[in-house]
């Protein structure tokens, strides 16, 4: 068990005063089997309204709404959360589901949808072939085959922090050849749904401690991974950046079809048409 402090600051300075539109946030850490949230406090510069709803993936979102102008913009989350997830997870993989190719439940074709549906259908055949490239036989081990293709990611894409706001599609990272966490697990997951399984992006936090992980700063950093359901165990997580399979250094916040829908920060505003944004993230064990 790890008990883990997380703070997210995110500060805008505008040239001018400006009108602030509402802004959603994704910021308070989301509860389940691994992860306990023990607190969370969300500070707002200028003063809002705030309300708190879930949506359709059962991510708590936050809307603030502002009425005063403004040429400063704040937010800052605390949360404190208890992890229990090992570092060496075992998979208890329904017996219909060990082998690869396997078919899900009609309920479970259902109620996956959109999630194992490949998103990006205007590019060519070089995702496709690149997927199926890790499927090695007519039948092949399922929690293998996904290991391979986690790993594979991080084999033909270096990893590159990029500042600019913004995802690359699937055949952009590939023909790149680079990429951020962002657009590794975009593409994923979107090889993902290409083999057939239900598949979704998540983003959060990286507890980075030793400073060995790729795509962090410090000890900490916000990050973006990919998980697949498998039936009998769930929901799998995998971070293609870091080729590491299961949650225990991973603290989701939100999970959902694309990636645009998980943006911590989203909203617009009037006026100035210079901001200068700084996102400062810790991570630390208490």
């Amino acid at each position: 068990m790890t008990v883990l402090r997380i703070k997210h600051r995110t500060e805008y300075r505008f040239e001018s005063t400006v009108g602030l539109n509402p802004h959603r946030l994704l910021l308070r850490p989301r509860e389940g089997r691994d992860l306990r949230l023990l607190s969370h406090d969300l500070q707002i510069t200028p003063s809002c309204e705030i309300t708190w709803a879930q949506d359709v993936f059962g991510n708590a979102v936050a809307v603030a709404r502002f009425t005063a102008m403004t040429d400063n913009l704040v937010f800052e989350s605390v949360a404190e959360v208890e992890l229990t997830s090992s570092a060496w997870p075992v998979f208890p993989i329904a017996a219909s589901a060990i082998s690869y190719p396997f078919r899900y439940s009609d309920e479970e074709w259902t109620d996956l949808g959109a999630l194992a549906t490949p998103q990006y259908l205007n590019g060519g055949d070089a995702l496709r072939k690149w997927a199926r490239s890790f499927v090695l036989g007519s039948t092949t081990d399922t929690l293998s085959l996904l290991k391979d293709l986690n790993q594979g990611v991080t084999q033909w894409i270096r990893y590159e922090a990029r500042d600019a706001e913004g995802t690359h599609s699937p055949d952009e990272t590939l023909q790149l050849g680079i990429g951020t966490c962002r657009d590794m697990a975009t593409l994923s997951v979107e090889a993902a749904r290409i083999l057939g399984f239900g598949s979704r992006i998540v983003s959060g936090y990286l507890y980075d401690p030793d400073m060995s992980r790729v795509g962090s700063a410090g000890s900490g950093s916000t990050h973006a991974w990919a998980e697949v359901y498998v039936p009998g165990a769930g929901w799998i997580t995998f971070d293609p950046t870091n080729r590491s399979v299961g949650g225990h250094n991973l603290i989701p916040v939100a999970v959902a079809r694309d990636i645009r829908q998980v943006m911590p920060v989203s909203g617009s505003y009037l006026g100035s048409t210079y901001s200068k944004m700084t996102v400062e993230v810790t991570v630390s064990a208490n």
